[in-house]
């Protein structure tokens, strides 16, 4: 099973340097929210790098980047950190660490791209945060293993992940303000995104 997490914090920082990396600036920048006005705060979301279809602030290209890393109180800061610090570890061991990277930075970026196409759609205003889309990335090529590459995961981790994505797809839908098209944006890209550089890939 490969999304149990058998290691002391020791061995996990070595393993996993770039995993534990991701969750320090997730909390980090959880930190900064709380000094310029609060992790709820609209406008500190927006000054911080929240995605938005706000003008002037929809065509600043770093927020699809900065996003990633900011989330909308501690429930959503806990909540994509426990399934980074949990599922993503054996993805990067298996990618490496460089590819591992890129398939999480660019699955969160393709998720808040999709998201700010659909949202200039919308006469509402809105604003996006969180690592939902690279998370679900991460979703993603594993999804890819679990179809075509399933000599690479055993059958209990292929059951736990249909099972996530099966709670993931629910939870979307029914829980108020939840950015399901950057869930939906990024396990699309995480799937794509492994797809290509798995052929690039050793096994580890």
């Amino acid at each position: 099973m490969i999304f149990i997490r058998y290691e002391d914090w020791r061995s996990y920082l070595r393993y996993y340097p770039v995993t534990s990396l991701l969750l320090v600036a997730n909390i980090v920048m959880f930190v900064v929210e709380l000094f310029y006005g609060g992790s709820t705060n609209g406008y500190t979301l927006l000054r911080l790098g929240a995605v938005t279809n706000v003008p002037p602030f929809d065509t600043e290209l770093w927020r699809l980047f900065a996003a990633m890393f900011l989330h909308s109180g501690l429930m959503h800061l806990v909540s994509n950190c426990f399934a980074i610090l949990v599922f993503a570890p054996p993805l990067e061991r298996l990618m490496g660490h460089i590819k591992y990277f890129v398939l999480f930075i660019f699955s969160g970026v393709i998720g808040n791209i999709i998201s700010l196409v659909v949202y200039h759609r919308s006469m509402d205003y809105h604003i996006a945060v969180g690592a939902s889309g690279a998370v679900y990335g991460v979703y993603g090529a594993f999804l890819f293993i679990a179809l075509l590459q399933r000599n690479l995961i055993d059958e209990n981790s292929r059951k736990t992940l249909y099972s996530l994505l099966m709670i993931g797809v629910v939870y979307s839908f029914i829980v108020p303000q939840i950015n399901w098209i950057a869930h939906f944006g990024g396990l699309l890209g995480g799937f794509v995104l492994y797809a290509i550089l798995s052929r690039f890939i050793k096994n580890h």
